[in-house]
């Protein structure tokens, strides 16, 4: 059925479920294998299912087992239908993925659409595949399917936790190219598709890093306004930061350029550098008015400066026009003017 690794033939999952289902002899081990697993609705419990029934919910969870053991059986025997179909496409679709993918990007491919019972439905049809190992959710790991003779779910949980100790070790977001080589694995590929399987990493960019970092991960404006700046590697005006929001990757992206100026003002993270610009902290900056910045040059500088220099170092840190600074130094008590254009602290000896 599959005829590329990169084109794939639409599978309708839920007549091969019902056609799989078809095989259980029994009505009650038929709905009980639907329900656990959310084939046709919502996923329900043990004790929601056995009081259904009328039975126990140990009694349910044994039910289960043999059934879903049977059904493993005739699928290795090539005896259930469908199975070896299936298993092929999906197969041929992890060997493009670096042997491994997220449930919710398998039924997105395979259907065009990743809806919770489409999900199931894949997830059950992995679940009987012999070929296929299932990697169910928790909260580690995201429910993923990998071809079995690459990496089991033992090996899959290794392989991801080498990732997340060579990332924490780098300390930054990175390209999967250069996690693979500080976590010793030969196909940047299969580092995406490991690393798209945990819950404790995320990307952005191009990037891959630990899912409490804002740079790969950010969860309010605040956030997404520092991506933005360290991403642009210098200093924007707040109608610039709103653009490149609404262009951006994020999921969410619909805020208004007042809501990000708010946001620009209150964190410490953002300093003002001139009328409606500002820049990062961390690169340097620090809060001030331009007669602040003139004041810590003098400062520094410990000696009287001609306008001209103090210029050329306030504009090292301010983005303002010359004749602000120029107006600051001839407006301001904290200045005085020592000699022809040259000017100290007021407060000098």
């Amino acid at each position: 059925m599959a005829q590329t690794t990169d084109q794939v033939t639409p599978i309708e999952t839920e007549q091969l479920v019902k056609d799989i289902l078809a095989t259980i002899e029994r009505d009650r081990e038929r709905e009980i294998v639907a329900r656990r697993f959310g084939l046709f609705d919502r996923k329900e419990t043990l004790e929601q299912i056995g009081e259904m029934l009328g039975i126990t919910r140990e009694r349910v969870r044994q039910l289960e087992k043999a059934v879903v053991t049977r059904l493993q059986t005739s699928a290795e025997q090539g005896a259930l239908p469908h199975i070896a179909t299936f298993q092929a496409t999906v197969s041929n679709l992890l060997r493009s993925s670096g042997d491994i993918s997220r449930v919710s990007d398998i039924t997105a491919r395979l259907s065009g659409t990743s809806d919770r019972e489409e999900q199931a439905r894949v997830a059950f049809l992995s679940q009987l595949s012999p070929q296929l190992a299932v990697i169910p959710e928790d909260d580690n790991f995201y429910n993923s399917v990998s071809i079995a003779a690459a990496r089991d779910g033992k090996a899959v949980k290794a392989q991801v936790t080498k990732l997340i100790d060579a990332i924490k070790k780098i300390g930054e977001p990175k390209t999967v190219e250069e996690i693979a080589k500080a976590a010793g694995f030969a196909k940047p590929k299969e580092v995406a598709s490991l690393a798209s399987t945990s819950k404790h990493l995320a990307t952005l960019n191009g990037r891959w890093g630990l899912i409490k970092w804002p740079m790969v991960n950010p969860k309010n404006i605040r956030d997404k306004i520092y991506v933005i700046l360290k991403e642009r590697g210098k200093h924007m005006h707040f109608n610039e930061i709103s653009d490149a929001i609404k262009g951006s990757e994020f999921k969410r992206k619909d805020v208004t350029t007042q809501a990000i100026h708010n946001e620009l003002i209150k964190d410490k993270r953002f300093v003002l550098v001139g009328r409606g610009i500002y820049a990062l902290k961390e690169w340097g900056y620090e809060k001030g008015t331009v007669a602040d910045i003139i004041s810590e040059v003098l400062r520094e500088a410990g000696e009287p400066l001609h306008r001209d220099e103090i210029v050329k170092r306030v504009l090292k840190s301010r983005f303002v026009k010359e004749t602000t600074i120029l107006l600051n130094l001839q407006g301001k008590p904290q200045f005085k003017r020592v000699a022809k254009a040259t000017y100290d602290l007021a407060e000098a000896e």
